[in-house]
């Protein structure tokens, strides 16, 4: 465990929030993970071991509660840890608004995209008289990462690694890359479908309102701030630009 060798209360919270992956944890139980299993699926590249290790140092430190029932072991946030919501919010906020994704190869992850995109899907806004299944393939993603598939039916959404057998309502095909910029607010729907990086093939009514269906990532309006931002001359740098101006003779 870290140990900064200081009483500062800043550095006595980074001693058990500044570990690798420790963050990521306590983010996934945010988002409602409660069993270890939905805590990897949004953590797909942490090892179990680690995982086990860090649940173990909150469930320590009085950030998490573990409940056993029978065979079954389920995590869930302490008052303590419900008090670091704002905090985690606001650093991804900040992290989208003031260092954006920058994403490398190594940083795209077709899993925790699509974990993402399933608890977060519009729910309110996919019909509900009938099933909707949408079809994901992403090309260049690994051999075991190219399909999914998204069912949402009975107003929650589950995502599957093989084909339920249900009768698709829209194929998405799209790079990983592509998918995870509308997902984080760098780029527009329209502008990857214009591109062709993206197809959306089905009934014209459901393809039209796949991305009301799809939404973004919590922090994709702060991404946008900062590219609105970025794209905005500062006063100062107005200032010094040269102004230039001509005659005719």
């Amino acid at each position: 465990m870290l140990d900064y060798g200081q009483f500062c209360t800043v550095a006595r919270g980074a001693e058990v929030l500044g570990e690798r992956w420790t963050l990521l944890v306590v983010r996934e139980l945010l988002c409602g993970s409660t069993h270890f299993n939905q805590l990897r699926r949004g953590l797909p590249r942490m090892s179990t071991t680690l995982l086990a290790a860090r649940l173990r140092t909150l469930e320590e430190f009085g950030v998490v509660r573990r409940e056993v029932d029978g065979r079954s072991t389920s995590y869930e946030l302490t008052a303590a840890g419900e008090a670091l919501r704002p905090i985690v919010m606001s650093i991804g906020h900040w992290g989208a608004e003031w260092i954006g994704s920058r994403l490398q190869p190594g940083q795209l992850d077709v899993g925790f995209l699509m974990w993402d995109v399933r608890r977060f899907v519009r729910l309110d806004l996919v019909p509900g008289d009938r099933r909707v299944v949408v079809f994901f393939h992403f090309p260049d993603a690994g051999e075991r990462e190219q399909d999914w598939w998204l069912v949402i039916d009975s107003g929650s959404a589950e995502l599957c690694r093989d084909d339920p057998g249900h009768d698709l309502t829209l194929v998405v095909e799209s790079s990983v890359l592509a998918l995870t910029e509308v997902w984080t607010g760098d780029r527009l729907p329209d502008e990857v479908v214009r591109s062709h990086e993206v197809r959306v093939v089905g009934a014209t009514r459901d393809a039209e309102a796949f991305w009301e269906w799809l939404g973004t990532s919590a922090f994709a309006p702060s991404r946008r701030r900062g590219l609105s931002r970025a794209a905005t001359p500062t006063r100062a740098a107005a200032a010094r630009t040269p102004v230039t101006s001509s005659t005719r003779p």
